[in-house]
């Protein structure tokens, strides 16, 4: 394995990390927005500290897991391996979540509440089950 192999591996956790921990703190902080009285100066601090949480580290870490795990499978010529099928398959579910969240942003930005707290409790439960599932297919490789 190449230093730059390892470089590029090392970029690619982090990044995945940064992302997930994001994808944990957008909905807790939607469950804390919903209960601001729309319009006031605690939702519209809502709304900016949202906004900032997915244009400053959300975004930019999804784009790099992306880019850093299509280049690792590249380099790696994972492609006929069926692990790396369903993680590249729970990665993509999980970039339609990230994007489900940034329209949930703006809907909450807009004064509209189409979710009850329980409900977004339960959906905080989803990076942590991808997560689970991805480490389990990237370590184990069980196929």
């Amino acid at each position: 394995m190449s230093d730059a192999y390892l470089w590029l591996k090392a970029a690619h956790v982090i990044f995945v990390i940064f992302w997930i921990a994001g994808l944990f703190m957008l909905p807790r902080f939607f469950v804390y927005h919903m209960a601001a009285v729309p319009g006031s100066a605690e939702d519209v601090a809502w709304i900016e500290r949202e906004r900032r949480l997915l244009r400053i580290i959300i975004n930019p870490s999804m784009i790099a897991v992306w880019l850093l795990g299509l280049t690792l499978a590249f380099l790696g010529d994972w492609w006929s391996w069926g692990w790396l099928h369903v993680k590249l398959a729970i990665v993509l579910a999980l970039s339609g979540y990230h994007g489900w969240l940034a329209g949930l942003r703006k809907k909450l930005a807009r004064g509209e509440r189409p979710l009850t707290e329980k409900r977004l409790r339960i959906l905080n439960e989803v990076p942590g089950i991808a997560t689970i599932a991805i480490v389990i297919l990237v370590i184990v490789k069980p196929f």
